[in-house]
């Protein structure tokens, strides 16, 4: 029986794809919340690689808000475990240890507040997704109806949700000694450090008044950008992480060979030398920001939607087809491009390039399935503000709409051969309820949902029409057929 990747067995594996310290000696700096596969596969590898550049106390104390299972399985391997890069290249593979500790917040409310509190955490970063925050969509500000967030104001000391908790942990550390902190928000929010900022100020209003003056003026939420795709581990993933190992790691992810993550350069104390692995600390993140959301994530979302309704479970499978790829291009070359304002030094043309590269990874099979989880939450973010702005200045977009049209086609919740699709959404119910009959009836009732399209769109006869006769199209050629004419028009 293979044993199992731990501190026992460390040594066993070869010292390039080992961690270059001891893990078991290093001493925790950063709080993590939300150690999903994305985090392991990311923040947590640039830590790694500052360590290897300037050894410090930047161990990853990581806590889940959410199922034990991940808190259970990386304390089995004493924090250990490792990151598979493929591409049609090749693959390797290296052992991550500065994840020291992962704990289970709902088992012990109490601990993680603790843990944010005291002095030896420096940094608290966030991947808790979109709708992690307890935010209402359309007015960006703290949805205080939330049952968790109720929840919290009525027992602060016991928090549950995630605004709460960082509440919690900053309120026990004004009393404690002060020190500032950092909280860096590592989700794919527009402004993520500033709407954090405001979301926790929000809620510490609410709550302490003291504890909000001083939030205001000793932590730091600086805006970042993170890139990396990152597919949901699979057991042939494990398998693969067996052989090159030699050892089981039941932890392992694994992503592609492209990491981005662009840093607010705005701490309030020190921090990991994170650019040692590539990140970049800028004065302003927005326009990186901007070029992810909507270039790379709007246009995976674009094929996440059409491509599963076009049959592809893949998103490779999707972008292989010439009338997917023309598509794609046109929508980022005419409708996504124009609302980015980018620094000189960014090759928007070369960027786009390396997406559909990126996209066409077969060694990543990254479900159309998967991507299209939370719609109503990525929405807003990834079309809606480009919607906006070209309908701003008298541009197209008429690519823009038959995406949204896709996902309104989609969370109907049957495909094209009328199987029931499990549309994985906060809003299903209500959506799917909606998505039923003809295109135009289905329009005005999503469009009418001001969570999603705010006050301003649904008032637009523009964005009405295109959207209309894209659902009409997809409602009676199909995706494929569909896809092929808005490509060639």
């Amino acid at each position: 029986m293979t044993q199992s990747l731990s501190l026992s067995t460390l040594a066993r594996l070869p010292s390039s794809i080992r961690p270059h310290y001891d893990p078991a000696a290093l001493r925790a700096g950063i709080v993590h919340i939300g150690t999903g596969a994305f985090h392991r596969a990311h923040q947590a590898v640039y830590t790694e690689e500052a360590l290897a550049a300037e050894y410090g106390d930047w161990g990853i104390i990581g806590a889940s808000l959410r199922q034990p299972g991940v808190s259970e399985m990386l304390r089995a391997q004493d924090g250990l475990y490792g990151v598979l890069t493929k591409s049609a290249a090749g693959s390797s593979v290296r052992v991550v240890g500065c994840v020291r500790d992962v704990i289970h917040a709902p088992s012990d409310p109490q601990r993680l507040p603790a843990l944010i509190a005291s002095p030896q955490i420096r940094l608290v970063s966030l991947t808790v997704t979109e709708k992690g925050y307890g935010l209402d969509p359309a007015t960006h500000s703290l949805d205080f109806s939330r049952p968790n967030i109720a929840q919290d104001l009525r027992a602060p000391h016991l928090p549950a949700s995630t605004i709460g908790t960082l509440f919690a942990g900053l309120h026990g550390r004004r009393l404690a000694h002060g020190r500032p902190l950092t909280v860096l928000c590592c989700d794919n929010l527009q402004h993520n450090g500033k709407l954090l900022k405001r979301l926790v100020l929000a809620y510490a209003e609410q709550v302490d008044a003291a504890t909000a003056r001083w939030i205001q003026a000793h932590v730091a939420f600086p805006d970042t950008m993170v890139d990396r795709i990152v597919p949901a581990t699979t057991p042939a993933t494990l398998d693969e992480v067996e052989e090159r190992l030699g050892l089981r790691d039941d932890a392992a992810v694994w992503g592609e060979p492209f990491m981005q993550w662009v840093i607010e350069d705005a701490f309030a104390a020190e921090r990991p030398r994170w650019e040692a692995g590539g990140a970049q600390l800028v004065a302003d993140v927005k326009p990186y920001e901007d070029m992810k959301l909507r270039l790379l994530n709007s246009s995976n979302s674009l094929l996440a939607y059409l491509g599963y309704l076009g049959g592809c479970d893949y998103v490779y499978q999707a972008i292989a087809l010439p009338r997917f790829a023309r598509l794609v291009r046109r929508f980022m070359q005419e409708e996504a491009a124009p609302t980015l304002s980018m620094p000189p030094d960014q090759d928007l043309a070369a960027y786009q390039e390396r997406l559909i590269e990126r996209f066409g990874n077969t060694a990543l099979p990254h479900r159309c399935h998967q991507i299209a989880m939370d719609g109503s939450q990525k929405l807003p973010p990834r079309f809606l503000a480009i919607v906006r702005d070209n309908l701003a200045a008298g541009r197209p977009v008429r690519l823009s709409a038959l995406a949204v049209a896709a996902w309104m086609r989609y969370v109907g919740g049957t495909d094209e051969n009328g199987q029931a699709i499990q549309v994985q959404d906060p809003l299903a119910r209500q959506l799917q309820a909606a998505a039923q009959g003809n295109a135009s009836d289905i329009v005005d009732r999503l469009l009418s949902m001001r969570s999603i399209f705010g006050e301003d769109l649904p008032r637009s006869e523009r964005l009405r029409s295109e959207l209309v006769a894209a659902l009409e199209r997809l409602q009676q050629a199909g995706s494929r057929a569909t896809v092929l004419e808005y490509a060639a028009a």
